[in-house]
């Protein structure tokens, strides 16, 4: 089963895609019980968003990824019973989150307002684009938009060419900051029987993801510039190519730039009075750099690896999905699981990375199909009985 940790706290997630739907499959891991309320019919817009998808069913990847360890309602939201169905689940629930378009729920009587008359202690947490202030609060967005407008794009890429990062980070990165703020929000009506309501944005987040680039340009005024593979703290810190294969090398102080020099059998360079510091180095980076890069070309991927592991230097090799699984110290660590699944059968799971102690997470549900749990929670939960549920869905609202 997941962790216990939160165990007693109910989430209504009205959300989707993959910002919000993963900042409520964190509190799922940890032991909430999640119901995800989706379209009949079509439910998360993710669902589709495949190839791949999981084999023997028509769900896509994406939607496995940030959906587990949930169960699945279909209520049309657009309908007056609809409305009532959630309410009713509302008033039932410690957290609601939604990632609708800002004012759109409000116009169903479904907004943090309206349902605070029915259950002053709801958590009520709204993702959106750009927040529910400001000239850009009724913009649609999405992940690549943020990491652009953020800076985020400024900062990433070769000096020629901005660049996106691979996976949506904006997103990961809100999805985080969302599940951080529910966890404070709950400890706060805890504390205080009130709940209240989070407005969190995804160019907000974005923006915040900056940190030390941000900050480095807020003290300063300096512009940072894009270095490609190349990083900004000690020097060197970034990806060279060895022999034959690339690998990323950083030694981020003086200790440990001493231990490249042994490993590399190039001591000289700590006489040198441009290299001989953590600031010199950084002030003569264009020129300790071809030195650097000319070391590394004499061996191969392997061989550096090895020996610089024996100096205490950190390094690492640049893995392809297939070696980042393989890799001795993932597989300990447990980061691939596998569940069974009703149609898919094995399913291969990204593992959630916390490790508890006291409240460990020891299992995962598959990702549920589209209206799985309909009947247990409406029955359940809403009060309705079978027939009702049963009269709902040939009218199309569950």
């Amino acid at each position: 089963m997941p962790s216990t940790a939160l165990a007693g706290i109910r989430v209504l997630d009205l959300s989707r895609i993959l910002a919000a739907p993963l900042a409520t499959q964190m509190l799922a891991d940890l032991g909430a019980e999640v119901i995800k309320v989706e379209r009949p019919g079509t439910g998360d817009d993710s669902r589709t968003y495949g190839p791949p998808f999981a084999p023997g069913t028509d769900t896509a990847a994406f939607y496995l990824s940030c959906n587990r360890n949930k169960r699945s309602v279909t209520v049309n939201h657009a309908t007056a019973e609809g409305q009532e169905l959630i309410r009713a689940l509302a008033a039932r629930s410690d957290v609601l989150v939604e990632n609708f378009r800002t004012g759109t729920l409000a116009k169903y009587g479904l907004d943090h307002e309206s349902l605070r008359e029915l259950n002053p202690r709801l958590v009520y947490l709204s993702v959106t684009g750009f927040g529910q202030t400001g000239p850009y609060a009724e913009r649609p967005g999405y992940d690549g938009i943020f990491q652009a407008m953020s800076g985020m794009m400024s900062v990433s890429g070769h000096p020629e060419e901005p660049m996106k990062v691979g996976v949506s980070m904006v997103d990961i990165l809100t999805g985080l900051y969302a599940s951080t703020a529910v966890l404070a929000a709950l400890r706060h009506r805890d504390a205080t029987g009130e709940g209240q309501f989070i407005d969190l944005s995804l160019l907000d987040c974005g923006l915040a993801s900056l940190s030390h680039f941000a900050m480095n340009y807020l003290v300063s005024g300096g512009v940072p510039t894009r270095r490609g593979n190349g990083g900004y703290g000690g020097i060197p810190s970034q990806a060279f190519l060895c022999e034959d294969k690339p690998i990323f090398l950083v030694a981020g102080n003086d200790k440990q730039f001493a231990a490249f020099c042994a490993a590399a059998d190039r001591t000289d360079l700590l006489q040198d009075p441009r290299f001989a510091t953590t600031s010199a180095r950084i002030a003569h980076r264009e020129e300790i750099l071809p030195v650097l890069e000319a070391i590394l070309r004499t061996r191969t991927r392997d061989d550096w690896l090895a020996v610089l592991d024996q100096h205490d230097v950190p390094a690492g090799p640049f893995n392809e999905m297939p070696e980042v699984f393989a890799d001795p110290q993932i597989q300990h660590r447990g980061m691939l699981v596998e569940i069974e699944d009703r149609v898919s059968g094995r399913l291969p799971l990204l593992a959630n990375p916390i490790r508890f102690t006291a409240t460990p997470v020891e299992g995962y549900a598959p990702p549920p199909a589209l209206g799985e749990h309909t009947d247990e929670v409406l029955t359940g939960l809403a009060g309705l009985t079978e027939a009702q549920v049963k009269r709902l869905r040939v009218q199309g609202i569950v």
